[in-house]
């Protein structure tokens, strides 16, 4: 059923629940931090740089003086950065309601991370792979937890290719930010079966802000990419704050289930209000997803804590 006038006015109050959005410091981050701020929510800001977290701060206080707002800073590509991050919300936090894994780079040219993974895989899959196993003991603490992990509409064209997973072979900076948007889907996915299968009251939802005008597509981000998603598909955009009703929607949406994708209800879900929808046959591939997992779990060194489901 189409959620046509769903808007945040629609969220339920949460002013006894606590999240963590990462990539706060603006375009989707800052739209989620601002809606779920105006709801109550104490919202911690995880962000790289906390400068540009404070100004946010600064700019959300100044609309909602009683907002109650946190910045750490986490650098996603840094997986030190990570434990660091999990290991101060862990003392300064009993619980944690909410988690949107929602940072992210795209198309930039090939760099590495502080442990040597491709920069947008170790950003936009492993640092939030291990980011939420290191939390999903603060997470089962709470009422209604959960994980809401963004993808794209690009996870549609993405193929994860386990034997050059850092683009030593062949580099293109699009394929490879399509391969960590699926990632994200699989691992979305992956991540609720396995809670499932162990009676875990965290539910993992998936959400993409179909195509939304931030700095995504030009901040860092190489020169052909820029220009096509930038520059010439810009007037095509919706505003952020649109772009976050989907992720929204799966934070905060009583009776949502666990494993649902929620994307915008437009043409080619480009743009509309949040409506369930469905990933692409890749993402849904359990194989993959379990190979992904293993992998994932070898190289952030990061174990959760419930065994695969069965077969």
């Amino acid at each position: 059923m189409k959620q046509q006038t769903w808007n945040t006015e629609r969220i339920p109050d949460q002013s006894r629940r606590v999240a963590v959005v990462t990539g706060a410091g603006g375009g989707l981050g800052l739209a989620t931090v601002r809606a779920l701020a105006r709801r109550g929510a104490r919202t911690v800001l995880a962000v790289r740089d906390p400068d540009k977290g404070r100004a946010a701060v600064a700019t959300i206080t100044a609309e909602q003086p009683d907002a109650r707002l946190e910045v750490r800073r986490l650098d996603l590509a840094d997986l030190d950065s990570v434990a660091a991050f999990a290991d101060g919300l862990r003392a300064d936090h009993p619980h944690l309601d909410v988690l949107v894994n929602n940072a992210g780079v795209m198309a930039p040219p090939r760099t590495l991370s502080a442990q040597g993974h491709e920069v947008q895989f170790a950003t936009n899959h492993l640092g939030h792979f291990a980011l939420t196993g290191l939390l999903l003991d603060l997470l089962a603490q709470a009422p209604d937890p959960r994980v809401v992990t963004v993808s794209s509409l690009e996870h549609r064209k993405g193929r994860v290719d386990f034997d050059d997973l850092k683009g030593e072979r062949r580099y293109v900076p699009m394929a490879f930010y399509r391969q960590s948007k699926l990632a994200n889907a699989l691992f979305g996915l992956e991540l609720h079966r396995r809670l499932a299968a162990c009676g875990s009251p965290v539910r993992s939802v998936l959400a993409h802000p179909g195509y939304s005008a931030t700095g995504l597509q030009t901040n860092g981000t190489a020169r052909l990419p820029r220009l096509i998603f930038g520059c010439l598909a810009r007037p095509l955009a919706q505003p952020a704050e649109h772009g976050a009703l989907p992720q929204l929607y799966a934070a905060t949406e009583p009776g949502l289930r666990g494993g649902e994708f929620i994307g915008p209800d437009g043409r080619g879900e480009m743009r509309g209000a949040p409506i369930r929808v469905e990933p692409a046959p890749g993402a849904a591939d359990t194989e993959v997803a379990r190979r992904l997992w293993e992998v994932s779990e070898e190289l952030t060194k990061v174990r959760f804590p419930f065994p695969a489901p069965e077969e």
